[in-house]
């Protein structure tokens, strides 16, 4: 079984899957057999022959994975909803037992596995008269430590506060934070780093910038952060 790290997000459109993408391509440029996988997506174009667009697809694209698409991510959806919503409107909602398979399956073929999130931790699955499963219910299940990706800029202190105090809460374990979209020379960046770091008693283990192509980060410390 590999080593494995959950990757979620203070909101939607902080870059997550842009992030997720570049740790998996930092740990195998480094020559580990690293993998990805997602338990539920939505917003995604299907055909016969799999994935045409969505953030598995991204992923596997950026980081060369050979996996199948349906090793990279269980529960597919084209409506870009949240993934309860688009199950109650196409079907096939989640099962955690099924989602449970598939990791084992996908992190059996793999030294290292990052696992990404839908939007935020706390993003409902399945919401429907026979089961209520949240994001936070499969980490769980998992045994998972998370990252937690937020957004440099403004607004990132509340968000990244509230997101590392639920967790904290919900006894979910957070290695540290990355911040996507940093500017070096931000004074106000700079003091985010400093304001989140301060309230989450969490580290910002990294930064990305726009356009980045390689996560500027030791990869033997990005190698620790997975159990």
């Amino acid at each position: 079984m590999a080593k494995s790290l959950f990757i979620t997000a203070t909101g939607t459109d902080v870059g997550k899957t842009y992030v997720t993408a570049l740790i998996v391509k930092k740990l195998r440029d480094a020559g580990h057999d690293a993998g990805y996988y997602k338990a539920a997506m939505s917003g995604v174009e299907k055909t016969e022959q799999g994935l045409l667009s969505g953030d598995a697809g991204y992923v596997k694209q950026q980081c060369g994975l050979k996996d199948s698409h349906q090793e990279l991510v269980t529960y597919t959806y084209e409506n870009p909803v949240s993934p309860h919503l688009a199950a109650q409107w196409e079907g096939n909602p989640p099962v955690l037992s099924e989602v449970k398979k598939a990791f084992a399956h996908t992190s059996g073929k793999h030294e290292y596995l990052t696992v990404e999130g839908s939007g935020g931790i706390l993003c409902p699955l399945r919401w429907d008269e026979e089961e209520n499963l949240l994001l936070e219910d499969v980490v769980r299940e998992l045994g998972l430590s998370s990252l937690i990706i937020a957004d440099a800029g403004l607004g990132t202190i509340n968000a990244a506060v509230l997101t590392a105090e639920y967790m904290k809460r919900r006894n979910l374990p957070v290695k540290g934070i990355l911040f996507n979209r940093w500017q070096p020379e931000n004074r106000m960046h700079q003091d985010n780093r400093k304001m989140v770091e301060a309230l989450t008693a969490l580290p910002v283990l990294a930064f990305v910038k726009e356009n980045d192509g390689e996560l500027n980060m030791d990869v033997r410390s990005l190698a620790a952060l997975y159990e």
